[in-house]
């Protein structure tokens, strides 16, 4: 028998997907605990329609994650912080600088956990840091650390 299911279900498959079930299984088991639902061919219809535009959706934030990956690989970043004579900087910079850098250059919002700065900086330099800007859609921001220089009037 046909089942469709509301829930994902351990070993038997992901919330929305057409199972096949025994009879009892169905009766007594996944329609007492709202896992799933006798399928119908409208259901099934119903299903297979939400599962498209779901795939749909996907496809779609994949592609504005890669034209957002495009444009912060061409972005090069200027960042002041104080720094000795030595060019080392007192303190270092941290994914957040980085992320709010990224947000007034270019007005997207990169959350600081997907931004990653191994080894820490702390020198003035030229950097490239790796950016993630959804799961599997990664790019790499060009990062100049300058010093602050302080206005002396």
């Amino acid at each position: 028998m046909q089942a469709i299911l509301a829930q994902d279900v351990d070993g038997l498959g992901k919330a929305g997907s057409v199972v096949n079930v025994t009879r009892g299984y169905l009766r007594n088991y996944l329609v007492p605990r709202n896992l799933a639902e006798v399928a119908t061919a409208a259901k099934i219809a119903e299903a297979e329609r939400r599962i498209a535009a779901e795939k749909a959706a996907v496809e779609k934030r994949i592609a504005e994650a890669a034209d957002i990956a495009a444009l912060l690989n061409r972005t090069i970043l200027t960042l002041k912080a104080k720094a000795g004579g030595d060019g080392r900087l007192f303190g270092s910079i941290t994914a957040q600088d980085v992320s709010d850098a990224i947000k007034e250059a270019r007005q997207i919002d990169i959350d600081r956990h997907n931004i990653t700065i191994e080894p820490s900086i702390r020198q003035t330099g030229t950097y490239t840091i790796p950016v993630e800007v959804a799961p599997g859609v990664k790019a790499e921001v060009k990062t100049i650390v300058s010093p602050l220089i302080d206005d002396p009037s």
